[in-house]
């Protein structure tokens, strides 16, 4: 076999790439050496985006806590085996009256074991969870992800800094801003975050980008506070804003189409007039 095939190529192309050079140096390297060829495309994406994880938070890449689905702590092993039926998870929190009282996260894999046991069957979920790992929302994705390693662990709980439950993330969550999404055969199709309608408008999920919204409707919508759309309208009108509720910018009229007093689900942009 070649010397410089396969995993040992590119660790000896790495080698001579990085040696001595400081992050931005090795970012610049690592798109001169894609341009040149020296690295495939990919896997000089892989690269930038571990580089980039470095400024990243748990807060950015997190699952927020309006979208984490659980299991109620007085749930039987029964119930908890269907509630991750329905949802398609290997694992899930489990909650205490609401979703900032967490109290343990349950595998797929004991409740399979405890079903093998009919008198099992019944008992409270809280008998097979285990203790939750609790992480605050300013942690290093990167960090984070080394931790997961060291406590074999793939989950976490983000609080904030009051205490309550801001989200959920899992090493799957962090890989994926390395590698792009990681989908099995189980994995529900994701919402379409920017659709155009036949109508010309553009119906915005709340949670899309304000980078990708520039990007597929040629806009400047900038903001050093947020980064979706939801968050810029909130951020604008100072509040959540209301169901119908409208605002004019880049020359375009966002209508906010839902909103509850928690957040904004979906946007239509349309020209005005």
């Amino acid at each position: 076999m070649d010397s410089d095939s396969g995993s040992g190529g590119i660790f000896s192309r790495l080698s001579r790439i990085f040696t001595g050079r400081n992050s931005d140096q090795v970012e610049k390297a690592i798109i001169e050496a894609s341009q040149e060829g020296e690295l495939e495309a990919a896997e000089g994406s892989m690269l930038l985006n571990i580089l980039r994880l470095d400024d990243m938070t748990v807060e950015d890449i997190m699952t927020p806590r309006a979208d984490i689905q659980g299991v109620e702590a007085g749930s039987s092993v029964a119930e908890a085996i269907e509630r991750i039926l329905e949802c398609g998870h290997s694992r899930m929190p489990v909650y205490q009256d609401n979703r900032d009282n967490i109290v343990g996260v349950v595998h797929a894999k004991d409740l399979l074991s405890a079903s093998r046991h009919p008198d099992k069957t019944g008992q409270p979920v809280t008998e097979v969870m285990l203790q939750p790992f609790f992480v605050p929302e300013t942690k290093d994705a990167m960090a984070l992800l080394n931790e997961f390693k060291a406590r074999k662990t793939h989950m976490a709980i983000i609080l904030d800094e009051y205490g309550g439950t801001s989200g959920l993330i899992t090493i799957e969550d962090v890989l994926e801003e390395i590698v792009g999404d990681i989908e099995d055969e189980h994995d529900a199709p994701k919402a379409v975050e920017i659709l155009p309608l036949e109508d010309g408008s553009v119906r915005l999920s709340g949670r899309a980008d304000l980078e990708d919204i520039n990007s597929a409707l040629r806009l400047n919508l900038e903001s050093d506070e947020v980064d979706t759309i939801g968050g810029l309208l909130s951020h604008i009108a100072g509040r959540l804003p209301l169901t119908g509720e409208s605002f004019t910018l880049e020359g375009m009229l966002f209508t906010v189409e839902k909103a509850d007093r928690r957040r904004v689900y979906s946007v239509l942009v349309t020209k005005p007039g």
